[in-house]
């Protein structure tokens, strides 16, 4: 029953070694005996105690084998052995092997890995709606903290601060971790691994209706959340937040770490607000992970539709490669002979004999009426012309001299003056747009192709949120820089915007647009959404 442990055991490794020996899942179920008992603040076990742990289903037939568990288990680490002296009533019993066992502390940590690594197999993820509005519940928490010290001119109190960023990093944490399991998920789905095709069509509807849900929601919160965000790292609020929790962490540190305790508790904060930044923000010529998981949602429902419509193309019985390929093997087996073989595979693959560097309609008739057998040698077979440059050089290519590198720095300074002129016009279409207040669709005039382009994105993020009851929604753009809040009128008026393409048509709207980049202007996107009206 024991092994000798080898490779990682010998580096430190042991107490996993019971995974991979004979009779593993009895080791396993011996550890699950133990862990069960410390529950039940029960820290030594006897083997007839471990016997009787063990399910009626898998236990073994007598304690013998238990027995022999435990020790292997003493050997690779997993478990202590002591003597047990407490049911001793005579000298005999002294020299006879009885021992008592316990976890030892690698045995313990070895399980929690295991257990860890069993639920993360099992996990399927979820995308949380509902953490992000307690991310924005908890960013909002933080700006009225830092209101509060403006207005008394002193410090945050440092519990509300650490309670609200301990709450904000667990929720974001919790959110991010259950995305990227869910999108793993998602795609092992999409792909049809270890999935049963009765159980995806009956699936699919309602994992479409969970995605463009949260869709909407990523839509109307994000743009809030990186708003918020910018607000709090504006004047080094954070930074005062960042610090009052890291020293509070750091009360409670151990005498000897004390010194530091508070520096690195202050980096740990520093990473996971870059963290939830790097979420949400976009920057430096990167996409936010918020932008990302969008793109990849958003590209997940037309791949679900596809894999739905391939099964469907499968059970109606259409063709598909694997199909025509069985077919063609068919076509193979029942050639008549090795010559009708030979051309059902030129005629299929288009693959010829080596000789043939060009095969035309006219190789082939003389083929046809003058057979040449693949086994005859090149002397005897009929030449082939081939241009003497080829003979030579081996290339139809002319050599010659390499090209000179090309100075590209015109080129660069013209890309450059596009980006820029680039910029200026979004500027000025974000300007053109931006409403004095709340006006009608039909008010806004004509405009220019960029600005209609502009607006078609913004009201496009607007419906997006739009749900069956709604009469008023907000939302925000993908990059924060513009808000729109959309009202549906009751007098059922339609608008006309004119454009230089045509007409735009559609139900009249009251409609307010704001630039929150003006003046450098960044305020909190959203005071009142389509919930709310």
């Amino acid at each position: 029953m024991t092994s000798t442990p080898s490779g990682p055991a010998q580096a430190g490794y042991a107490p996993f070694a019971h995974l991979t020996v004979p009779n593993a899942a009895l080791y396993r179920r011996v550890m699950g005996a133990f862990l069960a008992a410390k529950e039940r603040f029960a820290v030594q076990l006897r083997p007839e105690d471990v016997f009787a742990a063990l399910p009626p289903e898998h236990r073994p037939a007598d304690v013998d084998t238990v027995v022999k568990a435990l020790d292997s288990l003493v050997e690779w680490g997993n478990l202590r052995a002591d003597p047990d002296t407490s049911r001793v009533t005579a000298v005999e019993d002294f020299y006879r092997k009885r021992f008592i066992y316990q976890l030892t502390q690698a045995g313990e940590a070895a399980e929690q890995a295991l257990s860890t690594y069993d639920e993360a197999l099992g996990r399927r993820g979820a995308l949380q709606a509902v953490a992000l509005h307690d991310i924005v519940t908890q960013l909002r928490a933080l700006l009225v903290i830092t209101a509060e010290q403006e207005e008394g001119e002193g410090e945050p109190d440092a519990a509300k601060a650490h309670l609200a960023l301990s709450a904000l990093t667990s929720r974001f944490e919790a959110l991010a971790e259950n995305a990227r399991a869910f999108m793993g998920s998602l795609q092992r789905t999409i792909d049809l691994h270890g999935v049963e095709v009765e159980v995806f069509l009956a699936y699919k509807d309602r994992l479409i209706q969970y995605l463009e849900r949260f869709i909407q929601d990523l839509i109307t919160l994000g743009g809030r959340i990186a708003l918020l965000i910018g607000e709090l790292e504006e004047r080094g609020r954070v930074g005062v937040l960042l610090r009052l929790a890291a020293a509070r962490e750091a009360v409670d540190a151990a005498p000897d770490e004390a010194e530091s305790a508070e520096a690195r508790a202050y980096e740990r904060w520093v990473g996971r607000w870059s963290g939830l930044a790097a979420w949400f923000v976009s920057a430096d010529g990167r996409e936010s992970q918020a932008r990302l998981l969008r793109g990849r949602a958003l590209g997940a429902i037309p791949q679900l539709l596809a894999v739905v419509r391939q099964l469907n193309e499968r059970r109606a019985g259409r063709s598909d490669r694997s199909a025509d390929f069985r077919t063609l093997a068919r076509w193979f087996a029942e050639a008549p002979d090795d010559a009708a073989r030979h051309r059902l595979w030129r005629a299929a693959f288009g693959l010829y004999p080596a000789r043939h560097l060009t095969v035309d309609a006219d190789t082939l008739d003389r083929r046809a009426a003058h057979p040449v057998a693949a086994s005859t040698p090149w002397a005897e077979a009929e030449p082939l012309r081939i241009s003497p440059q080829l003979r030579r050089t081996g290339s139809y290519e002319r050599r010659g001299r390499t090209r000179r590198v090309q100075d590209r720095s015109e080129q660069r300074r013209r890309l450059a003056e596009i980006a820029a002129k680039q910029t200026q016009e979004i500027d000025a279409a974000r300007a053109r747009l931006a409403t004095d207040g709340a006006t009608r669709l039909s008010a806004l005039g004509e405009l220019d192709p960029l600005a209609f382009g502009l607006f078609l994105q913004l009201l496009g993020d607007a419906l997006a949120t739009w749900r069956p009851g709604m009469t008023a929604t907000v939302a925000t753009s993908n990059d924060g820089t513009m808000e729109i809040r959309l009202t549906a009128p009751a007098d059922g008026t339609r608008a006309e915007i004119r454009t230089p393409g045509g007409t735009f048509r559609g139900p009249d709207h009251l409609v307010e647009i704001v630039d929150l980049t003006r003046n450098g202007q960044v305020r909190a996107a959203g005071t009142f959404s389509g919930e709310e009206s």
